[in-house]
């Protein structure tokens, strides 16, 4: 389809949210041509300095792009990165039913696979005991260590830890959730010289309940120096 500047928004970056928007693929992929010398407005938003400029977008923005004629074997390739792949689907499909099957289908296709693996940790936690819990950080250990990932993988080591000793003050305080006295008590034992391998547990365990928190959590904004001046 043609497309201009009145037209860009709904038909190239609101159309993305649905499907690729670039090439034809048996509808899996939309191409859009746009004459840069009557929709100037574009050629200069998205930095046009030669054509063919080719720009795909998915999710309303652009996700991969090439300039210049490039050979028939190239162009496959590069429509075959933005096409969903079976892991993809199957992601997608467990993300919007809660099917376990399919999210763990997805998993055996690309272990590595960020939605799936997510979503499938977040039902084996919400299950809760300990075989879930340890399945959940399997999963998550193997996916790339954005911030979301991480903070998951820490609220679950910290609620491993809560199970671990009922008479450990800190450990009853991550068992109810309660993470302000849990950082509390693990920054006195910080503070306390002597044992190492104590206060270095302590502090491993302060440092997952901040990365659980998030950084402008007001639990981590008054710890963290705490712990700072403790340690040095």
């Amino acid at each position: 389809m043609d497309v201009t500047e009145a037209t860009f928004q709904t038909e190239v970056v609101d159309r993305s949210h649905e499907v690729p928007v670039i090439g034809e693929r048996d509808g899996q992929v939309v191409l859009a041509k746009v004459d840069v010398d009557a929709n100037q407005g574009l050629a200069r938003a998205f930095g046009v300095r030669g054509i063919p400029a080719v720009k795909a977008f998915r999710d309303g923005k652009v996700v991969a792009e090439f300039t210049g004629a490039i050979p028939e074997s190239a162009i496959t390739r590069f429509v075959e990165q933005l096409v969903p792949t079976e892991a993809d689907l199957l992601a997608e499909s467990g993300a919007r039913t809660g099917n376990e099957d399919d999210l763990r289908r997805a998993l055996e296709l690309d272990p590595r696979h960020q939605r799936a693996g997510l979503t499938l940790a977040g039902i084996l936690a919400e299950r809760g005991g300990e075989a879930a819990i340890e399945e959940a950080l399997t999963i998550l250990r193997r996916l790339s260590p954005t911030p979301e990932v991480s903070r998951e993988i820490a609220e679950l080591e910290l609620a491993q830890e809560g199970e671990t000793d009922p008479e450990d003050p800190a450990a009853r305080a991550l068992a109810k959730g309660d993470y302000a006295s849990a950082l509390g008590e693990y920054l006195e034992r910080v503070r306390t010289p002597g044992d190492e391998k104590s206060r270095e547990e302590a502090r491993e365990a302060m440092v997952r309940i901040f990365t659980a928190l998030g950084d402008d959590d007001p639990l981590v904004v008054e710890f963290r120096p705490k712990l700072a001046s403790a340690l040095f």
